[in-house]
């Protein structure tokens, strides 16, 4: 009877006791509670454990190198942030506006000729030809026209096809022919660069620029003060030569970058590729629609010189008169006149 009075004292003192230690702890917490209330300080002690490890990921503060079991090139950077800008870049600029230029410069065109027509040869075509482009010359051009206007075409269905083709053949039809074009684009691609490298071998002695292209630049081309003189190429074919050039291999080194990823460069050189491949390749095309336009339909006689080889000496004569004259002079020495 002792021993369980004894119990039970025991067992009222430890429930006075645990009793006290909770209430002791309540109120020291609810004054730690009040006072950072009052100084608006959150009450969890502890900081959140995930938050420096995305901050690091996420490259908030500074950019972060881990390890990881595969190896190569960036593959201990577990997401990189420039590619999040590269997006915007695509979706705010690149493709938004790549159609005001390509449909701007057919609108130009289509009004030049509706306002000027076809420039005609001022004295009719006379019948007689002059040897202008050697068979050779005439197959490198129309192989990098060809491969050209297939990469174009190719490349616009990939850049805007997503927006033009897709809402018009449907999703099935439009992986089709975007896969195709991916690989078609991949495929000529390099021999693109083949042609250019020859082109340039090639012309690149008679697109040296000198005075006479200044003269003619200052008249526009005969837009201001009469027909300016010219030379083999004139000014405008200069600069359009050089811009294939030097634009050209521009695209191919760009995209050879893009096409072989295995040779250790790494995510920022594959974006910046994708930026100058992506803006040269909508500068070229743009320009392309007026050297096609002058070269076809915009002038009489223009495509005889790479259709045939030959020009009608007229036409020599009004567009390219120093030329003809040393054609002249070379005709006249080979043949002299019997005394």
């Amino acid at each position: 009877m002792h021993s369980q009075t004894s119990v039970q004292k025991f067992s009222l003192m430890h429930w006075w006791l645990s009793s006290l230690l909770v209430l002791m702890v309540t109120l020291g917490s609810s004054s730690v509670l009040a006072e950072q209330a009052g100084n608006k300080v959150s009450p969890i002690a502890v900081p959140n454990p995930g938050a420096d490890l995305w901050n690091e990921v996420r490259q908030r503060n500074a950019e972060s190198n881990g390890r990881t079991q595969i190896r190569g090139t960036d593959s201990a950077e577990f997401m990189r942030v420039s590619g999040e800008e590269f997006r915007d870049y695509r979706l705010s600029l690149l493709i938004p506006y790549a159609p005001y230029f390509l449909v701007g410069m057919l609108v130009l065109l289509a009004a030049t000729f509706i306002v000027k027509g076809r420039i005609k040869i001022p004295d009719g075509r006379s019948g007689q030809v002059i040897k202008r482009f050697e068979t050779f010359d005439r197959v490198v051009h129309w192989y990098v026209a060809i491969l050209f206007i297939f990469l174009a075409l190719t490349g616009l269905l990939l850049l805007l096809g997503r927006y033009a083709v897709l809402p018009v053949f449907g999703k099935e039809a439009f992986g089709l022919i975007a896969s195709a074009c991916k690989e078609g684009h991949n495929l000529f691609g390099p021999p693109f660069l083949v042609g250019i490298v020859l082109m340039a071998m090639r012309f690149a002695a008679k697109n040296i620029p000198n005075m006479v292209d200044v003269k003619w630049l200052l008249k526009a081309g005969g837009a201001f003060g009469g027909h300016p003189q010219a030379g083999y190429f004139n000014a405008g074919e200069k600069i359009w030569f050089w811009l294939v050039t030097i634009i050209g291999l521009g695209l191919c080194v760009s995209g050879l970058i893009l096409l072989f990823p295995n040779f250790e460069q790494g995510r920022e050189y594959l974006q910046w590729a994708l930026v100058a491949h992506g803006v040269g390749a909508v500068v070229l095309i743009t320009l392309s629609f007026g050297h096609m336009y002058v070269g076809s339909v915009g002038m009489e006689g223009s495509l005889d010189s790479m259709s045939t080889g030959y020009v009608d000496s007229n036409w020599a004569k009004s567009h390219h008169d120093l030329w003809y004259q040393e054609v002249m002079q070379r005709q006249s020495a080979d043949n002299p006149k019997s005394s």
